[in-house]
């Protein structure tokens, strides 16, 4: 693997990282801003597609109403593998979702993203992005 391969992994691995950091915190206008302007991201529960947004705008404002009910959220991400294509690359990371509400009722999700990544001006940002979420269990 040559040098210029490992820094474009880690890249990918520190925007799956910022993803994750700008969503716990609610700083949904820069956690968008890791996707490509006409970016994607769906989201799959039960083998559904329950969720189908793209642009930055749509899934800023998206992001807002569907958190917002939730006082705590925190993301875990486990195992991460990355297939890099030139300045195109696609990846798998195993996420385990906590969301607190304001009720005090503890959700937790086990995601895996799968991610089309595109590498654009030096700065490598998600294209696509598919949450499948593989189970829930509430408190």
């Amino acid at each position: 693997m040559t040098i210029q391969e490992l820094s474009d992994k880690f890249s990918i691995q520190e925007l799956v990282a910022n993803i994750s950091i700008y969503g716990d915190n609610k700083d949904f206008k820069n956690q968008v801003r890791l996707f490509t302007k006409n970016g994607i991201s769906e989201t799959i529960s039960d083998g559904n597609v329950i969720l189908k947004l793209e642009g930055r705008n749509v899934m800023e404002e998206a992001f807002n109403k569907f958190l917002k009910d939730y006082k705590k959220i925190y993301h875990l991400n486990g195992q991460q593998t990355i297939t890099l294509n030139g300045n195109k690359a696609s990846g798998t990371c195993y996420c385990l979702i906590t969301l607190v509400d304001t009720e005090n009722v503890k959700t937790t999700i086990g995601a895996i993203y799968t991610d089309e990544y595109v590498k654009i001006n030096n700065e490598w940002l998600v294209d696509k992005r598919i949450g499948n979420f593989k189970w829930e269990e509430k408190e």
